[in-house]
């Protein structure tokens, strides 16, 4: 029996630990699930730097092939070169081979339409009902197609963003930029946009070999390394990457992390003071981006949480940009896609253009602060635990979109189920830190005594 913990099948795709539950036979089942979903036709793979990644690639080509696709191999780029590609190409389809944030023994499947966003969750069962029936279309030996080497991926990603923005000078000089790219697809393509940029780079963990220095989420804990370049280095800015580089987290030029929402609100404000158009992000992301958008008279949409959420939402209302409170920002003109290289794009413009330290615009910024907690939730015990706090809270104003969330004047929380496991995610943001974790340890009570 495969253990549980380390196995994820669901609406996100399919995600495990190697040498563990996440087998090539299991791997090339769900390649063969794909490829019978979208009934032959091109499918554009890439992958991030983990060493399980050729192993996992192959896997997953023998599954396409099977069912009469044509693979296409980018080998090593980031996850929105990928879906950047996949439009390119015309493909009907594309993988990323990414565990993302997740540890290095970890591997997964990120599935992509023709779009080049993520399947949405009726596209997802769909595809998921075709894996557990297993009932695969077969290529007969004279419809095998050959996989397809293409090596255009990141010169065409980077062609697309430098088609939209040229060097930055920052009061008349280069602006010296420090990168930790945590050895994975990012170190490959992100030197190189910022050569093209015209900075002066120093940087760490860009050798593209899957070895993960410190854990690759991009969260304050583990860019220590980064803040210590940063200061050494007397550089401007710093930036660092997850594993597969949707993700993006700054250091200021003192050496301080600024928060992963800030770098949505950057790229935001700086959009905005260029033009005005609709903001699109998820619920859980920091009431910043409401506050920012007002002083432009400019309109913001809330999702569920999910890449894919946003993406559809902006597609449909317009949105000039939109993204995610941890560090994922998406640029339509670019990417339908979280892309780091593009948040890193736009905040060494914002800071040409203000003529000011990173510090100082961080400052300008509304500050929140949040409060992050995960609660254990067997799934039989969701609906009654989000109907206690809904009665609890009844007087207050709800949006029910996804879970629950509450909102105040000055601060909110939002309250949801993990898809992928028995735990509620409880996300709490104040105008200050006491208020925010007040709230979260109310919260957490009135579902203990639940």
């Amino acid at each position: 029996m495969k253990p549980i913990r380390t196995l994820k099948i669901s609406i996100s795709g399919v995600r495990g630990v190697i040498g563990d539950s996440l087998s090539p036979p299991l791997l090339t089942r769900f390649a063969e699930s794909f490829g019978t979903y979208l009934n032959s036709g091109k499918i554009v793979v890439g992958r991030d730097t983990r060493t399980s990644g050729e192993m996992v690639k192959h896997a997953v080509f023998a599954g396409l092939m099977s069912t009469g696709c044509q693979g296409v191999d980018l080998d090593i780029c980031p996850v929105p070169t990928v879906q950047l590609m996949v439009r390119k190409l015309g493909a009907r389809g594309g993988i990323a081979i990414t565990a993302s944030h997740n540890p290095v023994e970890w591997n997964a499947l990120k599935l992509i339409r023709s779009d080049g966003c993520f399947l949405n969750s009726y596209q997802a069962e769909e595809l998921l009902s075709i894996y557990h029936q297993g009932d695969f279309r077969k290529a007969r030996n004279d419809k095998i197609k050959q996989i397809k080497r293409n090596t255009l991926g990141i010169p065409s990603h980077l062609e697309q963003i430098l088609k939209h923005y040229g060097p930055v000078k920052w009061k008349g000089r280069r602006l010296k930029v420090a990168i930790d790219c945590c050895n994975g697809a990012g170190s490959l393509m992100t030197p190189r946009l910022l050569h093209s940029l015209e900075c002066d780079l120093v940087s760490i963990n860009t050798i593209p070999d899957g070895i993960f220095p410190h854990p690759p989420e991009p969260v304050p804990q583990n860019l220590t390394d980064l803040c210590r370049l940063v200061k050494e280095s007397e550089a401007d800015v710093g930036f660092a990457q997850d594993a597969d580089a949707d993700r993006l987290a700054i250091v200021s030029e003192k050496g301080v992390p600024i928060g992963e929402d800030n770098t949505l609100a950057l790229a935001v404000k700086f959009l905005l003071s260029q033009e005005r158009g609709t903001v699109v992000t998820n619920l859980s992301t920091t009431q910043a981006i409401d506050d920012i958008a007002q002083v432009f008279n400019c309109r913001v949409i809330r999702t569920k949480i999910g890449e894919v959420n946003v993406t559809e939402t902006m597609k449909k209302e317009e949105a000039i940009i939109g993204g995610e409170g941890n560090g994922g920002v998406i640029f339509p003109r670019i990417n339908f896609a979280r892309d780091s290289m593009v948040g890193i794009t736009l905040v060494l413009h914002y800071m040409a253009l203000a003529g000011s330290p990173l510090s100082t615009l961080v400052e300008d910024l509304p500050r929140y602060y949040f409060v992050k907690q995960t609660v254990p939730c067997p799934s039989s015990r969701v609906r009654s635990f989000l109907n206690l706090l809904k009665e609890t809270y009844s007087r207050e104003k709800m949006d029910l979109t996804d879970g629950l969330k509450i909102l105040r004047p000055d601060s909110w929380a939002h309250i949801r189920p993990s898809n992928t496991e028995p735990i509620m995610r409880i996300v709490v943001e104040a105008r200050s830190e006491e208020a925010a974790q007040v709230w979260a340890r109310e919260i957490i009570a009135k579902m203990g005594n639940g």
